[in-house]
């Protein structure tokens, strides 16, 4: 009677076990990272009773949940990647806006700058053409620095950003170092049963500190685990946790880049190139990808635009004839500060000059290693990016310097006059040349020619050099031959057939460039010729600048379809102003465009991995409702177990009375 009781009693705590773990996923069925628990179930062992084994029951061997360990990686990376695109297409966003504006971007006055400059070209007295240029002039520069303004407050918003998730990181590393205690001490007490509902709580903690940096986790045999990040930065070791902090770039104080604190105090940076993925590597890469070249960009516009406007600027005069100075400041050639062995640079070259910056390390003997920070490449002639340097002769072999030529050209950019007079749009003086030839032309006939030459004109323009030539007609060949031959040229050619050319007009082009046109006539004999000779004279006039001198200002005005900058290598300018900020708008909306397609690329990705996980671990309300009736009645059912073995005893009982 006593085993009817014993099995109908564990069948009621069986029961009761799966109606509680029902429960617990019905209520916990929005909680995120809950995974689904289960009873698991086994008879308990039989008793052998003469006959045969006679069972006894059923025991609660464990509670599980419905982890899977692939499905959740594949959560945390595509969570990952998805905050990565996610931080860095918040950002690059707002530089995109500002470059494309039609009204806020560089575009704009730049055109407005030039048109006043033609509006002087076609009035050099006008004293307001010459204000409305000065005008133009400051709205040039003042654009270059508002945009370099909000370039620095998004870097500034973005160090803001990079501090707070070095923050969050900290705060979810030590999360999980407490829960990995918490769970090593229930998981010992329990006698080796899964703490399911801490594991879950860390699993979402782990998954948070993915969307801010990739992590990868490491499980322990005491149920705890270890948090890598980077290539293999130990971030949490059981309990145990290593901080994160921001330091001030030591290249770039103005800017914070993320270390681990270590023993003794000691920060030691972090490349950022191993801090991947998460909202930290997204905001790290934009910086690195898209904010930096940005600014220099601008700089560099700005550096080419000053010396180029500038150069010209100085060799014209003002309405006084004064000469004129700098229309823009600073004009800077920067070298490099520090150290009284710092190496001397100065950029000799503008249209050479590019956004990156170097590393300078000082070698043997005065040498030195230039290299440039972007790709790494190996500088071997600094002349080859604008570059002149010059090593002190108490360089310390080993010493470093880092070389950025072209910083705050954008933020200091101003107008330097501000009277309309100081415009210098004309050039000091104006050089007439005249420069005329007279042609003699000496014929050499034979007895039967009746041949016959005829000059279009008696002056010839020259630059100096026409030599004294012969024409020579063939009469095998009907055409007429050059002596000398190099260089000169006839056209439309060199035939002359007396019966259907008679007559003809050629045009002779010298090897200079100068051209004339003579008329032949008649029949001419096989070695008939013609000598020209050419009397040349030159008178130059030197003309005082007047005030309605436009020439300088006619120069200025080219330069907006000149290209000045981004040399090729060969010494040839591509690029006009307009043209290279044409080329940073495209590179910024292309690659706006890219990350926002591989966000919602990632983002799709999160959604299947999360659907796929949530199909295996989620809580299914309607399946749990089920479970809930059907545990219920195999409660009721042990319940009656219970009752026949009280009816059984009670029947035994009676026997005795």
């Amino acid at each position: 009677m006593s085993g009817i009781f014993g099995i109908g009693l564990s069948g009621l705590n069986a029961a009761q076990a799966h109606l509680a773990t029902v429960s617990h996923n019905i209520t916990n069925a929005g909680t995120p990272g809950y995974s689904r628990q289960s009873v698991i179930q086994i008879a308990n062992d039989a008793e052998y009773g003469g006959t045969g084994y006679f069972g006894r029951g059923v025991v609660v061997a464990n509670v599980t949940r419905a982890y899977n360990q692939f499905l959740e990686q594949q959560v945390q990376s595509s969570a990952s990647r998805q905050a990565q695109y996610a931080a860095y297409n918040a950002q690059i966003s707002q530089i995109n806006n500002m470059l494309a504006d039609s009204e806020v971007g560089l575009s704009p006055v730049m055109n407005q700058f030039f048109a006043a400059v033609q509006d002087v070209v076609a009035n050099p007295t006008s004293v307001p053409a010459r204000q409305s240029l000065l005008s133009a002039a400051e709205s040039a520069a003042a654009r270059f620095r508002s945009m370099d303004a909000r370039l620095r407050e998004v870097a500034s918003s973005t160090d803001q950003e990079i501090a707070y998730n070095v923050g969050r990181i900290n705060t979810l590393a030590q999360q999980i170092a407490d829960l990995n205690s918490r769970i090593s001490l229930a998981e010992a007490a329990g006698g080796g049963a899964q703490a399911n509902d801490l594991q879950d709580q860390r699993n979402q903690v782990l998954l948070e500190l993915n969307t801010l940096i990739a992590a990868r986790a490491v499980r322990s045999d005491d149920g705890s685990i270890n948090v890598f990040i980077g290539t293999g930065q130990a971030l949490v070791l059981g309990t145990s946790v290593s901080k994160l902090t921001t330091v001030d770039d030591p290249d770039n104080p103005a800017r914070l880049r993320v270390a681990i604190e270590a023993p003794g105090g000691i920060s030691v940076l972090v490349p950022e190139s191993t801090l991947t993925n998460g909202a930290l590597g997204g905001l790290l890469d934009f910086r690195r990808e898209a904010l930096d070249v940005t600014q220099r960009q601008m700089d560099l516009m700005a550096r080419n635009f000053i010396e180029a406007v500038n150069a010209l600027h100085r060799a014209g005069v003002d309405l006084d004839g004064l000469p004129g100075g700098d229309l823009f400041g600073p004009s800077m050639v920067r070298g490099l500060g520090g150290a009284s062995n710092s190496p001397d640079v100065a950029i000799a070259n503008d249209s050479r000059l590019t956004y990156d910056s170097y590393t300078l390390t000082y070698g043997p003997g005065g040498t030195y290693t230039l290299v440039r920070e972007r790709d790494g490449a190996t500088i071997a002639d600094p002349a080859d990016i604008g570059l002149t340097i010059q090593v002190p002769a108490d360089a310390v072999a080993g010493e470093q310097y880092r070389i950025s030529p072209l910083t705050a050209s954008a933020r200091d950019i101003s107008v330097l006059i501000t009277d309309p007079a100081r415009f210098a749009a004309g050039l000091p003086t104006r050089v007439e040349v005249v420069n005329t030839a007279t042609a003699t032309v000496t014929p050499t006939l034979g007895g039967a020619s009746t041949a016959a030459l005829t000059l279009s004109a008696g002056q010839f323009e020259s630059n100096g050099a026409m030599a004294p030539f012969a024409l020579r007609f063939d009469g095998g060949s009907n055409s007429l031959v050059l002596d000398p031959a190099t260089g000169y040229t006839l056209s439309p050619d060199a035939a002359y057939d007396p019966l259907t050319d008679d007559p003809k007009t050629f045009t002779v082009t010298t090897p200079t460039g100068e051209s004339f046109e003579f008329t032949l006539s008649g029949t001419p004999v096989d070695g008939d010729s013609f000598a020209f000779d050419f009397e040349i004279e030159v008178t130059e006039t030197v003309v005082p600048s007047g005030p309605g001198d436009n020439r300088n200002a006619v120069a200025l005005g080219a330069l907006q379809t000149q290209k000045i900058m981004l040399d090729s290598g060969n010494g040839t300018p591509t690029a006009t102003l307009q043209s290279a900020y044409s080329q940073l708008v495209s590179f910024i909306g292309n690659k706006t465009r890219e990350v926002q397609t591989a966000e919602k690329a990632q983002a799709a990705l999160l959604q299947q991995a999360s659907d796929a996980r949530e199909s295996f671990s989620g809580v299914n309300l309607d399946e749990e409702a089920a479970n809930l009736v059907r545990f219920q009645q195999a409660y009721q059912a042990a319940g009656r177990v219970l009752t026949v073995a009280q009816r059984l005893f009670d029947e035994v009982l009676s026997f005795g009375r």
